[in-house]
């Protein structure tokens, strides 16, 4: 997933958490086995190599991750979108003229654990889910041997905090910086200081990102991630229902912070 996870787990004895930790990144190796589009035998590859009238079966993980990146494709307006593989891949090579048309069509079957193509040509990426879908994992991934608190982190994109011990975070912009505390929540952040200009407008146009950072908090990692990074197309983020967003943190040009809920 291009990044690095850590997690703090409370409350335990320093070789037992080391030994958690340990089957932890096991599970997370094996997410990212069947949801990177980079690994040839995953999942998300063989999808994108499909071709028209196959029908593969895939992971329950992947299954659900798929239905929930459509379900906020409805969510967000349009604006979150896993289709968009070829024109990510296009700005972030940094290569001339416009991005490659959108092409083909996909059937996600909502009550078995298949896709079909009905044309080839869809490429999908889960770079704006699959980290916040991955800490929701470990977390419940966690919880079933009995980890009572923890705060999990992919790189400084995605943090989620889960048990009763409440952690302090800085959200630090160009001139200003907040602080917030982390309880039973998740904090995402979107922008292009780290991999450039690489957030893809869905219609295909070269829009102006209204941010130059976005910061929020959501109930999951996954809504969080998602969330930052619709948000960062979005000049009046009060267009869409924004019910699951807790905190919303937007840093402007100037490097102005303002905190909007």
């Amino acid at each position: 997933m291009k990044t690095t996870f850590t997690l703090r787990i409370c409350h335990l004895e320093r070789e037992h958490a080391a030994y958690l930790a340990h089957l932890a990144f096991e599970e997370l190796d094996r997410l990212e086995g069947k949801l990177s589009r980079y690994i040839e035998d995953s999942d998300i590859a063989r999808i994108n190599l499909m071709q028209a009238g196959e029908t593969l079966y895939i992971t329950e993980e992947t299954h659900t991750c798929l239905l929930l990146a459509l379900d906020y494709y409805v969510q967000t307006g349009g604006l979150f979108d896993i289709t968009l593989g070829r024109a990510i891949e296009h700005r972030k090579e940094k290569h001339e003229g416009p991005a490659p048309a959108i092409e083909g069509s996909l059937i996600i079957h909502p009550d078995r654990p298949a896709v079909t193509c009905q044309t080839p040509g869809r490429v999908l990426d889960l770079g704006g889910i699959g980290k916040g879908f991955a800490l929701d994992r470990l977390k419940d991934f966690l919880i079933e041997w009995r980890v009572e608190s923890a705060l999990l982190a992919a790189g400084a994109s995605t943090q989620l905090a889960f048990g009763e011990t409440s952690w302090p975070i800085e959200v630090i912009g160009e001139k200003d910086r907040q602080r917030l505390h982390l309880k039973n929540a998740a904090l995402s952040a979107s922008g292009t200081g780290i991999q450039g200009s690489h957030i893809v407008h869905p219609d295909g146009d070269d829009h102006p990102l209204p941010w130059k950072h976005v910061w929020l908090t959501a109930p999951t990692a996954t809504a969080a991630d998602i969330w930052s990074t619709a948000i960062m197309l979005l000049p009046d983020p009060e267009f869409l229902d924004l019910s699951e967003i807790t905190n919303l943190i937007t840093e402007d040009e100037s490097g102005t912070l303002k905190s909007t809920i």
